[in-house]
């Protein structure tokens, strides 16, 4: 499959596994805050497909998610959660993106 869709649709993936583990959780504003957090997974997805990165496969992964996730990480104040979520989606991501993806 195409790096760059395989990519968007690991994001996706992620996104959804984002909102639904963020679903109980109460927020201010619901509809900012997950959608928020589906596009930021989704970009990790995104990202990892579109890289050439002179990296293994897991470490390109889990750089590209941790860079990604390190604003969102910064405004809220929580740090954990976003950066070992977006670190180890990152990292799956890349993995199964130099597996099966095609140039």
């Amino acid at each position: 499959m195409d790096r760059i869709l395989l990519g968007s649709l690991l994001g996706v993936l992620a996104g959804g596994i984002a909102v639904a583990m963020m679903l109980p959780m109460k927020f201010p504003d619901r509809r900012a805050a997950l959608l928020g957090a589906f596009f930021n997974r989704f970009l990790i997805g995104f990202v990892v497909g579109i890289s050439a990165l002179p990296l293994p496969a897991l470490a390109g992964g889990a750089l590209i998610g941790f860079l990604v996730s390190l604003p969102d990480a910064i405004i809220t104040k929580a740090y954990a959660p976003i950066l070992i979520l977006g670190t180890v989606f990152g990292a799956l991501i890349g993995l199964a993106v130099r597996t099966w993806g095609v140039a």
